[in-house]
C-alpha cells in the first residue's frame, strides 16, 4: 500500500481561477487533482486543514480518508473552500489509483454505458478564440455557424445577466427583455433549428421575471433555462418549473448529495448540474447522479475550468446512466488546455470520445512544471492523523482542529 508522501498545489497566472493539486504518494506515483475559483481560500484550506490529516495516510484508501476529512469539515460548515480542497484531491486520488492498477478512471467506477460523451459549448473566451465578445458584440449568427463547422452542435449563452442590474432581479422591461433576445433571434435567422440554445440566468432573478423571461423565450425552442433563481429558493423553482414549458437547469452551486436532495424532493428543476472540481469529488458526483436518477432526473456536468476538470467530467459522463450534456468549452480546450498539458479534447458531430490512458489521463508538461512563474507549495512530513479514520471528540484533539 502507498502512502501520502506530500500534496502539491501549482497555479499559473495566464490561468488564475485555476488551482491544481497533486498527490505525491512514497512509491513515486503523483495523482493530478483540479479546483477552480476563489482559489486563495482552497490554498490555505488545502494546506492548513486538509494536508495535516492526510501526510502519511494510505492513499488508495479514498473513501475513508473522504468521509474522516468530511467530518472534520462538518465541525464547521463543509461548503466553500474546504469542500474545493477535498475535491481536488480527491480527484487527485482516483488518478494515483488508475495509474497503480494501470486502468482509465471509468473502469476503476465500473465501466461505461456509452462510448462518445454530448457535450454543448459555454460561449466564453480565451486567448485567441473570443467566442463571448463575439455574441455579446451583435454576431451571434456567425458564432452559430462557427460552432457548427467546428462540429458543435449545441451552445450556451447568457443575454439576459446585464438587464438584472439596474433592479436587482426583481423586474425586466419590454424594452429590455426585447434586446436580451436580439442574439437568439440572430442564432436562428442564421442557421435555424441546426443549433441547440441554452440560457445561463446565473441565479439573477425572482421567480415573476424569469416567468416573463421564460415566456419571451418560447417561440425560440430553448433547449433549458439554466439556474434563474438562487438554488436556496427551492419552493419559487418548485413553482417556475411547474409554469414553464422550459426544462430548468440547477444547480452547481449545491454541494453534495445532502444538498441536492431536497431539490430533487421538491422537484425544483428538471435537469440536475452539479461540478466534481467543487462538490466533493470523484464519488459524490456518481453519488449524486445515482440520487437523481431514482428521481427519474438527468444530469449536466459543470465543466468550466481545467484539463483535469475537462477529463474527469469525460470519465464519469461515461460511466452515469442519467446523463444530458457534459458542459465545455472551445476556448478553453483549444486554447488554456495545451498551455498547461499535453491533453487536445477532440470534439466531433457534438460529442467527445474518452480520454486515453490510466487514471483520467492528463498530465502536465514537464516545461510547464519547471516554468518559472508558477506558484508552487508544498506540504509534506509525517502528517498528524495517521491510521485515524473516526473524529472520536473533536476537541480533545489540538491537532486535528
Amino acid at each position: 500500500m502507498s502512502r501520502i508522501a506530500a500534496i502539491e498545489s501549482l497555479q499559473w497566472p495566464h490561468m488564475p481561477r485555476t488551482l491544481f493539486v497533486q498527490v505525491h504518494s512514497d512509491s513515486g506515483l503523483v495523482g493530478l487533482g483540479e479546483t477552480s475559483e476563489k482559489t486563495a481560500g482552497t490554498l490555505g484550506a488545502l494546506h492548513g486543514t486538509l494536508a495535516p490529516l492526510l501526510l502519511g495516510q494510505e492513499s488508495q484508501d479514498i473513501e475513508g480518508l473522504w468521509r474522516f476529512v468530511f467530518d472534520n469539515l462538518l465541525y464547521h460548515g463543509y461548503s466553500g473552500a474546504e469542500l474545493r480542497a477535498l475535491s481536488a484531491v480527491e480527484i487527485a486520488l482516483w488518478d494515483l489509483l488508475g495509474q497503480e492498477a494501470d486502468m482509465p478512471l471509468y473502469q476503476l467506477l465500473g465501466g461505461k454505458v456509452r462510448e462518445r460523451i454530448p457535450t454543448y459549448n459555454t460561449c466564453i473566451s480565451f486567448g485567441e478564440t473570443r467566442d463571448y465578445e463575439t455574441w455579446r458584440q451583435g454576431d451571434a449568427g456567425s458564432l452559430a455557424k462557427s460552432l457548427l463547422a467546428d462540429g458543435v452542435r449545441a451552445m450556451k449563452i447568457w443575454p439576459f445577466d446585464t438587464f438584472s442590474e439596474q433592479s436587482h432581479g426583481q423586474y425586466i422591461e419590454p424594452a429590455a427583455l426585447e434586446r436580451a433576445l436580439e442574439p437568439i433571434r440572430r442564432i436562428r435567422e442564421a442557421v435555424g433549428d441546426e443549433i441547440e440554445i441554452g440560457i445561463e440566468c446565473h441565479f439573477r432573478w425572482n421567480r415573476v421575471a424569469a416567468e416573463r423571461i421564460a415566456q419571451a423565450l418560447e417561440p425560440y425552442d430553448i433547449l433549458f433555462l439554466e439556474d434563474p433563481l438562487p438554488a436556496l429558493h427551492i419552493d419559487e423553482l418548485r413553482l417556475l418549473t411547474q409554469r414553464i414549458r422550459i426544462p430548468v437547469v440547477g444547480s452547481e452551486t449545491l454541494m453534495t448529495r445532502w444538498q441536492v436532495r431536497e431539490w430533487l424532493v421538491k422537484q425544483a428543476g428538471s435537469i440536475l448540474m452539479t461540478d466534481p472540481l467543487w462538490n466533493g469529488g470523484v464519488a459524490e458526483t456518481r453519488r449524486m447522479a445515482a440520487l437523481a436518477d431514482t428521481f427519474g432526473v438527468p444530469l449536466v456536468l459543470h465543466n468550466l475550468s481545467g484539463p483535469v476538470c475537462h477529463a474527469v467530467c469525460l470519465h464519469l459522463a461515461a460511466h452515469i446512466h442519467n446523463l444530458f450534456f457534459v458542459e465545455s468549452s472551445r476556448a478553453l480546450y483549444r486554447e488554456a488546455f495545451a498551455t498547461i498539458s499535453a491533453y487536445t479534447p477532440l470534439l466531433e458531430n457534438g460529442s467527445f470520445a474518452l480520454p486515453q490512458g490510466p487514471g483520467h489521463g492528463v498530465r502536465l508538461r514537464v516545461d510547464t512544471l519547471a516554468d518559472p512563474s508558477v506558484q508552487r507549495q508544498v506540504s509534506s512530513g509525517q502528517g498528524l492523523a495517521v491510521g485515524r479514520r473516526t473524529m472520536g471528540d473533536h476537541w480533545e484533539r489540538e491537532d486535528i482542529r
